[in-house]
């Protein structure tokens, strides 16, 4: 079976992110049945800024955090990111597990759920680029969710909005996360050495 891991991006006190992941996990269970979803949350892992000697490509970690990353990413087949848009990109903390490893991330699929006031678009167009040196295929359908139009709240920047996403974002993750899926099978051959 396909196992994804929901990359919970943002390590922030007060993240709308947990609520986004928890909606893209239950879709995942109820939508697509030849597949497990898991939220993988970049908080539980602590990971410092980059303190590893050698360069990730070599896989020669020193780090218990490291190989406990290493770890997590590996057991994934493929990826959905939700992720906000930070200054017109992503979280550091996101970019800083990225750079933790480097074979872990490839051949494998990528979706992607962000947030923000124009629903994070920008911080995909980094991500995607990342991505990309990692490895990873990218599939063209997104989520952009808009801190006005999906959260409960008269004020974005103020804590305490509830995520209530639009009905017309359901077909939309369905789509990307049936994509996800497929593509993770796809490259199945690759990461297998075939």
């Amino acid at each position: 079976m396909t196992k994804i891991g929901i990359i919970l991006g943002s390590t922030r006190p007060g993240r709308k992110g947990q609520a986004v992941a928890e909606w893209v996990a239950k879709a995942g269970a109820e939508q697509v049945p030849d597949a497990v979803f898991e939220i993988v949350d970049l908080a539980d892992f602590a990971l410092p800024l980059l303190d590893e000697p050698h360069p990730p490509a070599f896989g020669r970690y020193t780090k218990d955090h490291t190989r406990a990353w290493s770890e997590a990413v590996s057991a994934y087949d493929g990826f959905v990111f939700v992720t906000p848009e930070y200054n017109r990109s992503i979280p550091g903390a996101l970019k800083n597990a990225l750079d933790f490893v480097y074979t872990e991330w490839n051949n494998k699929a990528a979706g992607f759920v962000s947030y923000g006031m124009q629903g994070g678009a920008r911080a995909v167009e980094h991500l995607r680029l990342i991505l990309s040196e990692l490895k990873v295929a990218t599939v063209r359908s997104q989520v952009s969710l808009s801190l006005f139009g999906d959260f409960t709240t008269t004020n974005p920047a103020e804590p305490g909005a509830e995520f209530a996403p639009g009905p017309h974002q359901a077909q939309t993750l369905a789509t990307m996360l049936g994509e996800v899926v497929a593509w993770s099978g796809a490259l199945k051959p690759l990461r297998d050495g075939v």
